[in-house]
């Protein structure tokens, strides 16, 4: 329903107004602030705990300490991006019930059971209805492709920061500047969202619950892929 990045934004803020732009932002504030926190702890265990005093230049250590850091925040990450997901999916499944007021039949509803429903999906509900009705499981679908994700992100993103940042180093102070940080964080994170974007794709995908008129059902990864 959307021809691009404007488009989504102009229809969503006309049907849903300017707080439609910030759907699952609550899930977000809740759970990143963890999800940070073990990502950035893990990779600099890793990194002490494979190189000797954790500053050498080591890219395979660096890269397997940020494998590690990965690995560690899907603990967090997976149920956050599964909330999320459904949150922000919830306009575009809204939208035909908006257009049509004909059938009951056609609508859908923003759980995971069978009852129908046009009110407007909770994090707690969705959280609740996925706990009662598949578990603990239910939360982390889509776990093998959010790992696929997270894990080469890390492996990118933490190595080609510390050796671009460590270009900015100044033999006085032992300290990048701010501005050199800051660029080599954007560099850094630019490129390694550009990666693992296919990646993104297949896990978003695959952890849609409630799928459009016409829209595939997916087994796993590769079926996606495919």
């Amino acid at each position: 329903m959307y021809k691009g990045m404007i488009d989504c934004l102009m229809k969503t803020a006309r049907a849903e107004g300017f707080l439609g732009m910030y759907r699952g932002a609550a899930v977000n504030l809740t759970l990143v602030t963890p999800e940070k926190a073990i990502k950035l702890a893990a990779n600099d265990f890793f990194r002490q705990l494979l190189m000797e005093d954790g500053m050498q230049r080591n890219l395979k250590m660096e890269m397997l300490a940020g494998c590690g850091a990965g690995m560690c925040q899907v603990v967090v990450t997976c149920p956050m991006e599964m909330l999320k997901i459904q949150l922000q999916d919830a306009g575009r499944l809204a939208a035909p019930h908006q257009s049509s007021t004909s059938a009951p039949s056609s609508s859908r509803s923003y759980t995971t059971g069978s009852a129908s429903t046009h009110k407007r999906p909770s994090a707690t509900l969705i959280a609740w209805e996925l706990l009662r009705t598949q578990g603990l499981a239910g939360l982390y679908k889509g776990l093998g492709a959010t790992l696929l994700r997270d894990i080469p992100f890390s492996i990118i993103y933490f190595p080609m920061f510390a050796n671009l940042n460590n270009l900015g180093v100044h033999e006085l102070t032992g300290k990048a500047s701010f501005a050199h940080s800051f660029m080599s964080g954007c560099i850094a994170g630019s490129l390694a969202a550009v990666a693992v974007t296919p990646l993104d794709v297949l896990k978003t995908r695959i952890q849609t619950l409630k799928k459009g008129l016409g829209e595939d059902v997916y087994s796993g990864i590769i079926d996606c892929a495919r």
